[in-house]
This record gives C-alpha cells, structure tokens and sequence, in this order.
C-alpha cells in the first residue's frame, strides 16, 4: 500500500479514534480499553512526533510518542502507540508510520523510543523489530485486563545517530 504520511491533525481524530478502538477491542493491543476523546489524547502526546497515514483520501493508520518522564535526563526517550485499520494490516503501513516517527525522533535528539506489547501481540513484536526495536525483557503480570494478569514485552530502539 503506497500510503501518505502526514501529521496528525485534530481533525483527524475521529478516524485515528475509531481505528485504536478496534485495536483495544482485540484485548491484544493496550491495557486501556476506551480510547480518549482528543482533548486527552492531544494533551498527552508530542504534538511533533504523531502521524497519520493516508490511502485514497481515508486515515488507514496513526503513530504517537510521548515523554517517558518529565525529568531533564529522560528528554531523549520516548513511549510510542501504532494502529492500523484492520484493512490496511500487513500492507507496509505500520512501518512507514515508525519510520516517520523514527525520522522525527532522531531530528529531535531523542535516543530512545520505546514501547511495552503484549506476547501474543506476535504482529507488533514482528513489526517493531524490521523497524529496528530490540526486546529488552519481559515484565511479567505488570497489570491486569479484563480482571487477568498480563505480561509485556519491554521493546526498545536505540538510536545510532543521537547519543
């Protein structure tokens, strides 16, 4: 799929919306289980490092980093969220939306992104390692969902540029 990155805009929203409440709907995708309205979501994201891919005029994916911490020595690392439409999975979308993030992370100095994926999330865990993430470990019944302890895998991309 020969997909358009663009920033995410506001009007985006409902669209990137619907498409990461279908991703919390799987039960593979977050601990969270309502995706915010966009008040919350804008306030809680980098508003330089969050993207939308486009297909035929339609949002088909969204990409979103935010501080891992508010303390000056984490500056440089981020968490990030990605989801596809269903539609689109499998299609090249996912890694072109990390590779914009990935580009306007190391613009930035940020050395690390990083991001927590459930073990049976084997789709993600393929995706981030073509993008260059490595596992770091594995945190083991770190929250619970639906009333059930889950694992996440600890991932992580380290840049080779910023350091």
């Amino acid at each position: 799929m020969d997909a358009e990155i663009r920033p995410l805009l506001a009007a985006d929203w409902p669209a990137c919306r619907r498409i990461y409440q279908a991703g919390l709907d799987t039960g593979e995708a977050s601990f969270e289980t309502i995706a915010p309205e966009w008040p919350a979501f804008d306030a809680s994201r980098l508003t330089s490092h969050r993207f939308v891919a486009m297909f035929n005029g339609r949002v088909v994916g969204w990409v979103a980093a935010s501080p891992v911490s508010t303390r000056p020595a984490y500056a440089g690392v981020v968490e990030h969220s990605v989801y596809v439409d269903a539609a689109a999975h499998g299609r090249g979308v996912g890694g072109a939306l990390l590779g914009a993030l990935i580009e306007s992370t190391e613009r930035a100095g940020v050395w690390t992104i990083q991001s927590a994926v459930f073990p049976t999330n084997t789709a993600s865990l393929r995706l981030h390692e073509a993008a260059g993430f490595r596992v770091v470990g594995t945190r083991e019944r770190i929250a619970r969902l639906h009333g059930t302890w889950r694992d996440t895998v600890l991932i992580e991309r380290r840049s080779p540029l910023v350091y």
